[in-house]
């Protein structure tokens, strides 16, 4: 789905610029739900913006489906096959009711009105937000606007969707709202996920997580293998979910025999 080879980038020519990425080498696979974390100023959000052709690298190659995204003549098309949805939903919605902002994307690449009522209520169907069809959004709740956000970019139909800190502006229940989206949007409709996160509890589910640190791929691997470096991650700026910050800490004081848990019944099963 993703192949990034060797990509280098600064946001200036300037000489005497850093590369806000250095060397970065990435498979994504079709379906693969892959978490990119990382502290502030690591990376992950520049990358997220190289994958959907926002930016180009200064050095390297990025493939989305075998569009090379320095490609002019294809930029739509990876657009088309690799959906954006950004932290902040007020800024990605266009519209003042809920059914026009699902139809925005579908309307402007010629689909014909049938097809497009259809997008429609598969998108929001599968955000869970039918009931709103005909409300406005500025209306909704943060994780709600959220929902619709994603499901506006669903509606392009896209094979893989890049999620850039969706959940940071939310409260845990617009959190869970969006989480459980996402996760849906993986098990049951099959798109590839790229999340870009901080909040170490939203990757527990993920097929690979990929740690970022000063611009460089730092540590790639299941979520049980990363989290299972804690003291590595604390080195560089980041945290464990909570739970294995627990059994961590019980292991440490000679309660558990291993602390490689990354939900509150494994740790109750080790405990017990």
């Amino acid at each position: 789905m993703i192949k990034i080879s060797d990509v280098y980038f600064k946001y200036n020519e300037d000489e005497d610029e850093k590369y806000a990425l250095r060397g970065i080498n990435l498979d994504i696979k079709d379906g693969e739900f892959v978490a990119i974390i990382g502290h502030n100023g690591s990376g992950k959000s520049t990358l997220a913006k190289l994958l959907n052709g926002l930016y180009l690298p200064t050095k390297g190659d990025i493939f989305i489906k075998d569009m090379n995204t320095k490609d002019e003549d294809k930029i739509w098309d990876i657009r088309k096959a690799a959906g954006m949805v950004f932290q902040n939903p007020d800024n990605q919605i266009v519209t003042t009711i809920v059914e026009e902002e699902i139809a925005f994307g579908p309307e402007n690449i010629g689909l014909p009105r049938e097809e497009i009522r259809q997008r429609i209520d598969y998108a929001l169907k599968v955000v869970e937000m039918e009931k709103y069809l005909h409300h406005a959004p500025h209306l909704l709740s943060g994780g709600q606007k959220q929902r619709i956000a994603i499901a506006g970019i669903l509606a392009m139909n896209p094979s893989c969707i890049i999620l850039d800190e969706p959940t940071a502006m939310l409260d845990p229940t617009g959190r869970k709202e969006v989480i459980d989206t996402i996760y849906k949007l993986n098990a049951v409709e099959k798109k590839t996920i790229l999340l870009i996160t901080h909040n170490m509890e939203e990757t527990v589910k993920a097929d690979r997580v990929v740690v970022m640190n000063k611009g460089q791929v730092y540590l790639e691997g299941t979520p049980r293998e990363i989290f299972s470096k804690v003291e590595e991650l604390k080195a560089i700026g980041l945290d464990v979910p909570a739970v294995t910050e627990l059994a961590y800490k019980l292991n440490a004081d000679g309660y558990l025999d291993d602390f490689k848990v990354l939900n509150i019944e494994e740790l109750v099963d080790k405990l017990c």
